[in-house]
Order: structure tokens, then C-alpha cells, then sequence
């Protein structure tokens, strides 16, 4: 049998001003209720082994759409904190790229041993428990095969295998998005969004960061390459060329761009005196270890940021298409959109004279509270 607790906190009136993640209470409860969210499931099947967070953080703009990510998180807070952070991010990112959709995002603890078919249909269980209020999609460590299994107890999924009617991985449509980002962000810095010739040092060469390798090495960027894992780093210099750093060398790398495509948390206090480029732009979540503190730390050494939840969202896009039986080629040209979203947040902080991460903030809980207070009409449907 499986069992559930689920802690539920309903909002009230429009967003809070934001916590610091660091300093909210590893109790669960309060950790919901600091950060503004609606509901959160602990998930537990023991056949299978399965121990998973689901986290509903606002439901505004509809259902909460965000993937699975299966990580073997050193302790049950660090997996809380991931998911009610990553969760708060796709709030976030729906509202400013225009998505009718809430943020929501899952963990599973452990790491890919652990997979198998038992495991990702006791998963998809809990999900259909949940009625449509919870959509999930692929994520860190978690693949198209994944979400196939999960769809076999549940409707409740996106990104499934193309054969079936999905969309398949959506990578390729998040690196898109990422690869008009940086465009963006270099005409907002250089006066012009010509990859041409300029430098790009790529962090973590998964399926996100290869596949921005590649958009960008066909506009003619230097590449330049760092991961844990040596492999893809030569599969990524054999067919595109470039060059690759060790480790945290990756900060110290004279670029044009840095574009992490990795893990979160990696632009803080200590790393950000490192850093030489004047633009930090990727796909990785939750870049800033500190939001707001790092957001102002690198505005004061005059370093561009694109926001992460901002730049990154071309896989929602993917996930949004499918979920509505949109073309494909919608997905692209959405996620081609980017460029101008990112524009227009870099314009704002520089118009009011803030952080990046507070002016895409303001656009979001803009759009999430004028929804929100929208007057809905009885229409006699039950």
C-alpha cells in the first residue's frame, strides 16, 4: 500500500517578498509555508523503494507543470529545499514567458540504480492521485523511457516518447531558447547579438549543454568546455572542436559568455570574485545560490545576468506544446521568443536600476496577482 502525508498551505493575497533558501527552517511545514507554497507530498512505496517530494508551489495561471529529477541528496532537507526552490522557479517561469501554467516540480531520492519499472509506476500513481494538479516532465537524471513508464498509470505526463504522441526530449528546444538568450544578452552588453566570433565556456555537456554547444558552434562561438565527466567532454571537442578547462577553472576562463548547464548554486560569494566574463547565461536552475544577494553582488561588479527561469524556459514551452497538441515548430519559435524576453528584463534592470533577478521577479508576480485577482464567473459546470 502507499502512503502520503501532504502539507497544504493556501495563498494569501499576492506574493511575499522572497526568503533567503538558506535561512528557512529545515521543518517542513514551515519551509512551505516561508516560501508561499500550496501543497507538498511526501510520496513512500516500500515494493519499489520509492521516496519522492512532489511541491505545488502556485497554481494562479493553471495546472503546476515541472519535471522529475532523481538525485541522491545527502539528507530529506536537502531534497525539501531542491524541490521547493526548482518548484518556485517554474512559477516563475510560466508566468514571465506567457504559459497558462503553475510551477510544480518533483524529486525522487536516490540515484540511477534505484530506477525501474516498479519504482516510476508507483510514482505515476501518486501523481494521478493528485487530479491534473501536478504534471510532471523529464528532468535531471530522468529520460523520455522514464516518463513512458510513468505514463502507463497516469495521463498526467509530458515528454514521453514521440511514437506515443509526446514530444519527446525537450533539450534541443530548451538549448534554443538559451542559445536567443545569450543573443540578447550580448547585444544588451555589446551593442550586437552576433555569436560570431565571441567565446563561450559551457558548464556540464548533458543533453542541454551539448545541444547548445552545437547551436552556437554553427553561428561560429569559440567553445570552450568543462564536466565531471571526461567522455563528454571529448565527444563535444571531436565534433565540434573547442577546448576545455578543468573544474573550477571553468570561473576563471577569459569568455565573452559563461553558461552553466549544470548544477545549481554555483554563482555565490565565493565564486562570483572569480569570475571574468561580463555575462553569465545557461541553462542550469537556480544558478544564484542567493538570489538576491548574488543577483546584487554581480550587478555591482558590472556582470550580466540572464535569469535563469527566464532564459531556460524553452523546455516548458516544449512540454506546453505537447500538452496542448501544438506543432513542434511552435515550441521552436516560442522558445526563439527568448531573445526578447531576456531583452526586455535586462532593459528593466537597467531602467530602474536594479538586479536582473528582481526585474524578471516583478514581471511574474505582476502577471501571477492580475490573474489571480480576476473575478471568476459561475458557469454552472461541476
Amino acid at each position: 500500500m502507499h502512503t502520503a502525508r501532504s502539507y497544504l498551505h493556501a495563498l494569501v493575497g499576492g506574493p511575499a517578498a522572497l526568503p533567503n533558501l538558506s535561512e528557512v527552517s529545515v521543518l517542513p511545514f514551515e519551509s512551505v509555508c516561508a516560501l508561499g507554497h500550496e501543497q507538498v507530498v511526501y510520496c513512500h512505496d516500500a515494493e519499489s523503494g520509492l521516496r519522492a517530494i512532489i511541491a505545488i508551489h502556485d497554481s494562479s495561471l493553471g495546472p503546476a507543470l515541472g519535471g522529475c529529477r532523481l538525485y541522491d541528496y545527502a539528507t530529506e532537507a536537502d531534497a525539501l529545499k531542491d524541490v521547493l526552490r526548482l518548484s518556485r522557479g517554474m512559477t516563475y517561469k510560466a508566468a514571465v514567458a506567457g504559459l497558462d501554467l503553475g510551477g510544480g516540480k518533483s524529486v525522487i531520492i536516490g540515484d540511477r540504480s534505484i530506477k525501474s519499472e516498479a519504482l516510476f509506476r508507483a510514482f505515476g500513481r501518486f501523481i494521478d492521485s493528485l487530479g491534473g494538479r501536478y504534471i510532471t516532465a523529464e528532468d535531471m537524471n530522468t529520460n523520455v523511457t522514464d516518463m513512458d513508464t510513468i505514463r502507463r498509470e497516469t495521463r498526467w505526463v509530458t515528454g514521453v516518447n514521440v511514437q506515443a504522441g509526446g514530444s519527446g526530449d525537450p533539450s534541443p528546444v530548451t538549448a534554443w531558447g538559451v542559445f536567443h538568450g545569450i543573443k540578447a544578452a550580448l547585444e544588451v552588453v555589446y551593442g550586437t547579438s552576433e555569436v560570431g566570433g565571441r567565446t563561450v565556456a559551457i558548464q556540464g555537456l548533458g543533453n542541454v549543454g551539448y545541444w547548445l554547444a552545437r547551436y552556437l558552434r554553427e553561428e561560429g562561438a569559440n567553445l570552450v568546455f568543462t564536466d565531471i565527466d571526461r567522455s563528454r567532454i571529448d565527444r563535444a571537442i571531436t565534433e565540434l572542436g573547442g577546448s576545455f578547462v578543468e573544474g573550477d577553472q571553468w570561473y576563471e576562463t577569459q569568455c565573452d559568455v559563461l553558461a552553466p548547464c549544470a548544477i545549481g548554486g554555483i554563482i555565490n560569494s565565493r565564486t562570483i570574485p572569480r569570475v571574468r566574463a561580463p555575462i553569465i547565461a545557461g541553462g542550469a536552475n537556480n544558478v544564484l545560490e542567493d538570489e538576491i544577494a548574488d543577483s546584487e553582488r554581480l550587478a555591482e561588479q558590472n556582470i550580466t545576468y540572464a535569469p535563469d527561469y527566464v532564459i531556460n524556459a524553452g523546455g516548458l514551452m516544449s512540454v506546453y506544446a505537447e500538452l496542448h497538441q501544438l506543432p513542434h515548430q511552435k515550441a521552436m519559435d516560442d522558445a526563439r521568443g527568448i531573445f526578447d524576453t531576456v531583452k526586455n528584463v535586462l532593459g528593466k534592470a537597467q531602467a530602474e536600476g536594479t538586479s536582473s533577478i528582481e526585474a524578471s521577479n516583478r514581471i511574474a508576480q505582476e502577471r501571477i496577482a492580475a490573474v489571480r485577482s480576476t473575478k471568476r464567473l459561475w458557469t454552472g459546470r461541476v
